[in-house]
């Protein structure tokens, strides 16, 4: 399939090192995007080796199944990665998360996501199913749109940027197309840091609530413990504060001896997970992806102790 948007897959490397793939293992890339990483695993897999991977995309399922078509040991589910707790339990060796928009997303102006380009203002991640940012802005009321931007976009401007919609509507009816939301956003933000939109913000904590990422992370967290076989990774890749800092919250709990204090002298509780650590992109990925400037990967290993 010819697409002419390139995706430059970010720690590729080192995200399936962390991986530690063993040849006849069995591996989950939760967020298949355009296969870079799942390739890789591929790469390392013997003809007993398995990949499972998830993605909402229909033209990310599209390159999915034409691999799939062409490779017996790979499979890939049109589903997000909240339904990662449908594989069985302890049934992967190790669990790959990718939470990056990928390039082609952004870069297609149909898709709505980025505020460099004109086009509908959609930011669904499944074309197929649920609203578009369109659709809810045309009845979202301001406290909720206010609650949105300042939640998930980490925006200061917050109550002003949603009162400048709520009079766009009002004066000129709903906003359609990413230009024009990005213009009433712009007049509202009235400072930025050095090199960064006004609109940074606002579209991020859009597209994040429209596609309820944040709860999809979380339950998706959770669904990797129940997936996971002792000794098996969970590598995730996070690129913006709020994601990697459920990531390194979720991570942390779990590799803590958790102590009743309601029970004297009872045993800790079991932690599951250990050998947590972080991986940076190196300098020479950042200058030659600029988008690989704010990744950060998060490692952890699942104990031998059962859930």
């Amino acid at each position: 399939m010819n697409d002419p948007w390139v995706h430059q897959t970010v720690l590729l490397n080192e995200a399936v090192e962390a991986l530690s793939v063993r040849p006849d293992g069995q591996y989950v890339d939760a967020t298949f995007g355009r296969g870079g990483h799942s390739r890789a695993i591929l790469g390392r897999l013997a003809a007993s080796g398995r990949l499972t991977a998830f993605d909402k995309d229909p033209q990310a399922i599209a390159v999915g199944e034409a691999l799939a078509a062409a490779d017996p040991r790979f499979v890939i589910r049109h589903q997000g990665f909240r339904q990662l707790g449908e594989l069985g339990p302890q049934s992967a060796d190790g669990v790959l998360m990718d939470l990056g928009v990928s390039s082609p997303q952004i870069d297609d102006p149909e898709r709505g996501f980025s505020f460099r380009h004109d086009g509908p203002l959609d930011m669904r991640m499944d074309t197929t199913r649920g609203q578009s940012v369109a659709q809810w802005l045309e009845t979202a009321d301001v406290s909720t749109l206010s609650e949105v931007i300042r939640e998930y976009g980490e925006e200061r401007f917050a109550q002003q940027v949603a009162k400048a919609i709520d009079r766009r509507r009002q004066e000129r009816g709903p906003l359609r197309t990413t230009r024009e939301l990005a213009e009433v956003v712009a007049g509202a933000v009235k400072t930025r840091e050095p090199g960064k939109d006004p609109a940074t913000r606002t579209f991020q904590a859009f597209r994040i609530f429209i596609n309820a990422e944040l709860e999809e992370l979380q339950q998706a967290l959770e669904d990797s413990l129940h997936v996971l076989r002792p000794g098996g990774r969970l590598v995730v890749i996070s690129f913006h504060s709020l994601e990697d800092r459920m990531v390194k919250q979720f991570m942390a709990r779990h590799s803590r001896a958790v102590v009743d204090r309601r029970v004297p002298f009872a045993e800790p509780a079991p932690t599951r997970l250990a050998e947590v650590h972080r991986v940076m992109p190196s300098q020479a990925e950042v200058e030659g992806n600029p988008r690989a400037r704010s990744a950060v990967m998060r490692v952890a290993t699942r104990t031998e102790v059962a859930a």
